[in-house]
């Protein structure tokens, strides 16, 4: 029997587990519950996050319940994991809003109907009541201070004596432990879902459910762990890391054309990695892509399949749809055909200038004039060399024939109003924007 163990293993996100000989056991029952945290430091997550998203996902698919749960209340300290200085605070209002913001993204990757409904929970219903006397001596008195400072994240730190930790950071781990003691006593969680960075406070976790919990012989377990490996590209660089920024999972941060643009552009060495984190498909519809893709790399078969996968379910399958059409007019020519939106998505990242619209009246501006002011020509010589040789096009129509040096932009030209578009040769793109 394949159980959700099996299914991240083959996928590459399986890292470590806690009592490896009992958890396969105890998963072979359905209806299992299980959480994983997400830090409120912005109001999106990006494609990394994602990583742990799946796993929740994942686990759903294998008929086990899965637990969002938003630090509403850690959020308002910081994680210090893998964090080289002090993080800034946020107030209560930011967090909240990243929160609100993060839900959204939940909602399009998990079933929040059914028997095994998808439940998102807030852990400052329950950490921002707690008093100080009561978390020291109901929780404060289960850690060793030797062992927390021998935590990477910690021990980092205190060596750095510019960066050093702070008590609010330090506690961090007495927080997230209780969060697993809190889902375990209201919500039958017993497994927790996590990078292989948090494995120690998986730990601390579940060495505080089983004393509290000591003296009490039900059987049940007291807790699980379940981590995933840190992915990163084969090359050892972050994923969705890019020169123009992070790689986000909602069209306010990045665009389904930015997206679909990212995936489509993955290396071929990571595309085995990519079809088993950032889709769905079983083993063998991804082993038949892989050797679609090995019999013609050049068809792109992988990175279309990721990318679809992808855009699909952040955005739906419109936004596919939209993109792609975008996609054959860019690269047919027809920039024409391209909607307001999607057109500045599409060319949001070339080089631009802006302009009088004036000058589009009465005999045009001439590109002669004009080329020199953007990023296609150097000077008005070169401007008549790429006329003459037929290297320019407006809006993607070339600019040819014995009158080319002749022509002159009008309001014609503008597509939606405000934009008029130069290319010179098949790459060199550049946006004018007229008003």
């Amino acid at each position: 029997m394949t159980t959700v163990l099996d299914e991240l293993a083959w996928r590459g996100l399986l890292h470590q587990t806690t009592a490896d000989e009992a958890l396969p056991e105890f998963l072979a029952t359905p209806g299992r519950v299980a959480y994983c945290g997400f830090d409120p430091t912005a109001d999106s997550l990006t494609i990394g996050n994602y990583i742990a998203i799946s796993l929740l996902a994942h686990w759903q698919r294998a008929g086990h319940t899965p637990i969002v749960l938003v630090g509403g209340g850690t959020g308002l300290i910081g994680d210090p994991s893998g964090k080289d200085a002090e993080r800034q605070l946020l107030t209560r209002d930011q967090v909240d809003a990243n929160i609100a913001g993060q839900r959204r993204i939940f909602e399009r990757v998990l079933d929040f109907d059914g028997p095994n409904a998808a439940v998102v929970v807030n852990n400052a219903d329950w950490l921002c009541d707690l008093g100080y006397i009561d978390v020291l001596r109901d929780v404060g008195k289960h850690f060793s201070v030797n062992a927390m400072i021998q935590k990477e994240s910690v021990k980092e730190r205190l060596h750095n004596r510019e960066q050093g930790i702070s008590y609010t950071e330090f506690s961090y781990m007495l927080l997230q432990a209780y969060d697993f003691l809190h889902l375990r006593r209201t919500m039958d969680c017993t497994v927790q879902l996590a990078g292989s960075d948090q494995y120690g406070n998986i730990v601390s976790g579940i060495d505080l459910i089983r004393r509290d919990m000591q003296g009490t012989d039900d059987g049940q377990p007291r807790g699980y762990g379940i981590t995933s490996p840190l992915v990163t590209k084969a090359d050892g660089g972050k994923i969705g890391k890019t020169e123009s920024g992070a790689i986000w999972l909602t069209a306010d941060r990045t665009s389904p054309w930015a997206m679909y643009q990212f995936f489509l552009n993955t290396a071929d060495d990571d595309t085995a990695n990519f079809l088993r984190w950032y889709t769905f498909r079983d083993q063998a519809a991804i082993e038949a892509i892989e050797a679609d893709h090995a019999a013609a790399p050049h068809q792109r078969a992988a990175q279309r399949a990721i990318a679809r996968d992808m855009t699909a379910l952040m955005h739906g399958d419109g936004a596919v749809a939209s993109v792609e059409r975008a996609a054959e007019a860019l690269f047919g020519g027809d920039v024409r055909g391209i909607d307001a939106d999607m057109l500045d998505d599409v060319f949001a990242d070339v080089p631009a200038s802006t302009h009088a619209s004036a000058l589009l009246d009465g005999d045009g501006a001439s590109l002669v004039e004009l080329l020199p002011d953007t990023s296609l020509a150097g000077s008005k010589r070169e401007a008549r060399e790429f006329l003459r040789n037929g290297s320019i096009a407006v809006n993607g129509e070339k600019v040819q024939g014995d009158q080319a040096e002749a022509r002159a932009l009008t309001r014609d030209d503008l597509l939606h109003g405000g934009t008029i578009l130069l290319k010179r040769g098949k790459k060199a793109w550049h946006a004018t924007r007229w008003g």
